[in-house]
């Protein structure tokens, strides 16, 4: 399969024509959140409240990035284990999310939702923070800063790369 350079923009058209198995050199705008900032997101759509972002055709990095040294824009930035993020996330993907990067596998519920929404679930390479932050070319936070390193925040990549883990039509390269 052929490697895909990607924007985020293009999310919503082509999510549903990317396939398991195919890399993806992703650039444009994506959210950092993990497990308290979905707790607070929900807790926020619970009250009747807005998301901190728009979440239509957006793309969520499920990481915790460390500082940024001086003269970086941010630190070291690899994927956390999605599952942690599950019971959120076809709430999230009913919203408009069209792709989620992380690591490791996701629920049966997700795999459905994905299918549902024609979303995507893109897999970065775990254990390599500094190599992946090397393509983020902007962060700033957006919001709960109270969370430290589990902030959201808004993040400009150029050329990330990853693997599509499971397509819009639920094919999985997981075991």
């Amino acid at each position: 399969m052929k490697e895909i350079k990607l924007n985020t923009a293009e999310l919503a058209e082509k999510a549903a024509s990317l396939r398991a198995g195919q890399r993806v050199l992703l650039s444009g705008t994506a959210y950092t959140s993990r497990d308290a900032a979905h707790r607070r997101i929900t807790e926020l759509l619970e009250r009747g409240e807005e998301f901190p972002y728009d979440l239509r055709g957006a793309a969520i990095y499920y990481a915790g990035p460390t500082p940024a040294p001086e003269g970086l824009p941010i630190g070291s930035c690899g994927p956390t284990t999605s599952g942690r993020m599950d019971p959120y996330t076809p709430r999230f993907l009913d919203l408009g999310l069209k792709c989620m990067i992380g690591k490791g596998k996701r629920s049966a519920e997700v795999i459905e939702a994905i299918k549902r929404n024609g979303a995507v679930y893109l897999c970065a390479i775990g254990g390599a923070g500094a190599l992946a932050a090397q393509c983020i070319e902007k962060a700033e936070v957006i919001a709960f800063e109270d969370l430290g390193c589990e902030s959201v925040k808004r993040l400009t990549l150029r050329d990330f790369p990853l693997i599509v883990a499971i397509d819009s039509t639920g094919e999985s390269i997981l075991l």
